[in-house]
């Protein structure tokens, strides 16, 4: 999950749009939609694009930023 629950929100908010007319818009569940904007689930890449598509963005704008200062093998041992 790489989603950012918040961005996801906010952004569905602005559109103004409830779950439900997104979810049913994007072709996904209501239910799935409100994990993702709960950070317990995530989107296939097809399914994130046709929501940035409704929502007016890119993909990347619906993700978590990238953590800055540190390399790959930095990242990895933070998180073990």
């Amino acid at each position: 999950m790489n989603e950012d629950p918040r961005e996801f929100r906010r952004r569905r908010i602005e559109a103004g749009l409830s779950i439900t007319d997104l979810a049913r818009q994007a072709g996904v569940t209501k239910s799935h939609l409100s994990s993702v904007e709960k950070g317990t689930a995530g989107f296939s890449p097809r399914n994130l694009k046709a929501i940035a598509e409704i929502l007016g963005c890119e993909v990347h704008d619906l993700l978590l930023p990238e953590p800055h200062g540190q390399d790959d093998a930095e990242a990895s041992r933070s998180v073990a």
